[in-house]
């Protein structure tokens, strides 16, 4: 695994970064830009995926981290049921259903293989050094 500096080199926040873009774009166009509610919880539940792996690393221990990883994975559950009644709705289309959908998966994926490693890990955080 590459060191890690800043939030910003860990690949499951660059994914969710990709994937809140693409939330951002596809709730902006068309009949889901309209249902502001369900524009809101997507948009929020894609944010707090960032949010919190973030905020997480910022916390300098690997408890909090892993807390906060945890809180970042069940945003990714979060936003997945909500793609699902977007779909329903007719919100938004099959692909771009299917493309946030593999996104999200592979987000939640990484966010986990993290959490693996920092529980596997000796490490414990630079405040506790």
């Amino acid at each position: 695994m590459a060191k890690i500096e800043r939030f910003e080199d860990i690949e499951a926040w660059q994914k969710g970064r990709e994937l809140t873009k693409i939330i951002y774009k596809i709730t902006g166009q068309g009949d889901i830009a309209k249902d502001f509610a369900l524009k809101d919880q997507l948009r929020r539940a894609s944010i707090s995926i960032m949010g919190n792996i973030a905020e997480g690393f910022e916390r300098e221990g690997n408890k909090e981290f892993k807390q906060f990883l945890a809180m970042a994975k069940g945003s990714v559950g979060e936003l997945k049921s909500h793609l699902y009644v977007a779909l329903d709705a007719g919100k938004i289309s099959q692909p771009d259903f299917h493309q946030l959908m593999s996104l999200a998966d592979e987000t939640s994926r990484l966010i986990a293989g993290f959490l693996r490693y920092l529980k596997d890990s000796d490490h414990k955080g630079s405040k506790f050094k």
